[in-house]
């Protein structure tokens, strides 16, 4: 699930947090590293934790409903409540495990729960979805991940709320919400509880690319700056933004080390960081001298791509 874009951005700023603390070693700044990438691995297994607690809530709600108007049944509420790809999730053995774990809940968010649930239940899918009755697995599931997009991407609600609980996550949600969608649409009910979550690390090589890049980074530091100050035109080095300077630090670092990532890949994934990250200039001319520093590693050998 920690693909490469979510790294290098916890290696930017982890190696911003770097320079600001005089005295860190690199075996320490790893560790910071790791942990804040596990951090980003929770966060996608709590916002899936927040469809379950939906669910728990829906399950009340038409509970409730039920016993005061002694119906049959609990009303809109009992459509989520009974949703079969909610209940699957709810009885997901990996994600269970994990929530047992954690001392804080998203059932003990009362007033935000129940304002995202209204929005579920207000929402024109949701109401499409209930006139359509269509009781499939399919139908049950789609309707989650659209009020998934709806309401839970980009809610600046989060933001207080993520902050609260860790530093680590207001940053990681936008790509963290693009593997919950894929986990969604993933999920078969032919494998019950026994579903597989999408794991932390694709495979043994992203879980490397981290630190190797971070250490690169720190280690060709003085060599990468050099090269800067002599592709810098017009511009005194030294008024560079420093999150510029480390932004295209990480990326030189990138190109040194990773022969095998495309220049293309490197210059569009900084580019990017840069844009949302830095100044509105920025993006341009971290694009400007990236260029510049290819062009004198090819000229010196030092690279082949």
């Amino acid at each position: 699930m920690i693909n490469r874009a979510l790294i290098r951005l916890k290696v930017v700023q982890l190696v911003y947090a770097y320079y600001q603390n005089e005295g860190k070693t690199i075996e320490v700044a790893l560790k910071e590293l790791d942990f804040s990438l596990e951090k980003s691995y929770d966060l996608y297994r709590s916002l899936l934790s927040l469809l379950v607690e939906i669910r728990r809530l829906a399950q009340h709600k038409a509970d409730v409903r039920a016993a005061n108007t002694r119906l049959a049944n609990g009303g809109n509420d009992s459509y989520l409540a009974n949703n079969k790809f909610l209940v699957q999730l709810e009885q997901n053995k990996l994600l269970s495990a994990w929530a047992e774990k954690q001392k804080t809940s998203w059932a003990n968010e009362d007033k935000f729960l129940r304002r995202l649930y209204e929005a579920f239940l207000n929402d024109e899918a949701f109401t499409a979805y209930i006139d359509r009755n269509d009781d499939s697995y399919e139908a049950d599931r789609e309707v989650i991940r659209r009020l998934y997009k709806t309401h839970i991407m980009g809610n600046e609600d989060f933001e207080a709320l993520l902050e609260e609980q860790s530093l680590y996550w207001n940053d990681d949600k936008e790509i963290v919400d693009s593997f919950v969608i894929k986990t969604i649409k993933r999920f078969d009910p032919a494998n019950g509880e026994d579903q597989e979550l999408l794991p932390a690390y694709a495979d043994k090589e992203d879980q490397s690319f981290a630190a190797k890049l971070f250490t690169t980074t720190i280690e060709r530091a003085e060599d990468i700056r050099e090269m800067m100050r002599q592709n810098t035109r017009n511009w005194d080095f030294s008024r560079m933004a420093l999150l510029d300077v480390i932004i295209i630090q990480i990326a030189a670092a990138e190109v040194i080390a990773f022969p095998s990532i495309p220049l293309n890949v490197t210059f569009s994934e900084y580019i990017d960081i840069a844009k949302y990250y830095s100044t509105p200039r920025s993006a341009s001319y971290v694009h400007g001298m990236l260029d510049s520093i290819v062009k004198q590693l090819k000229e010196q050998g030092a690279i082949l791509k």
